[in-house]
């Protein structure tokens, strides 16, 4: 009898654990879908570079292989812009937005194990370096 009650309050702790958490695992399973294209539940530095790639192509809509601040859309503010721009040219090559994407990639890597956690990508860190992604 006892037996019985503690594993029905086990299972009803277990369904209210997920059921308070489902709007959080919902949104972060969607990111972690779009872009663990290995399905491992983490995302490395090559599938976050992949899907940035993606996006810069996505955005680069003159087609000169860079990207103003216009083209960005916000996703950098004017000292991110300027820091980007080494050479000062007023736009971001594939190559610079992506050493951008890699130094948000490190800052949501507090562990520094190379990959990006659900909980990692949940953070400030996280979340700067998914407005790069897509």
């Amino acid at each position: 009898m006892m037996t019985r009650r503690i594993v029905i309050l086990n299972s009803l702790t277990a369904i209210s654990s997920i059921l308070v958490d489902w709007p959080a695992f919902a949104a972060r399973s969607r990111a972690m879908q779009q872009f663990d294209t290995d399905n491992d539940g983490t995302i490395d530095l090559q599938e976050a570079k992949k899907a940035a790639s993606a996006l810069f192509d996505k955005l680069d809509r003159d087609h000169d292989g860079t990207l103003d601040r216009r083209e960005l859309a916000g996703r950098l503010n004017a000292a991110e812009f300027a820091a980007a721009d080494p050479d000062k040219d007023g736009t971001l090559s594939k190559d610079e937005y992506l050493k951008v994407v890699e130094n948000r990639f490190n800052a949501a890597d507090p562990d520094k194990d190379g990959t990006l956690d659900e909980k990692e990508l949940r953070s400030r860190a996280g979340k700067a370096l998914l407005w790069l992604l897509g």
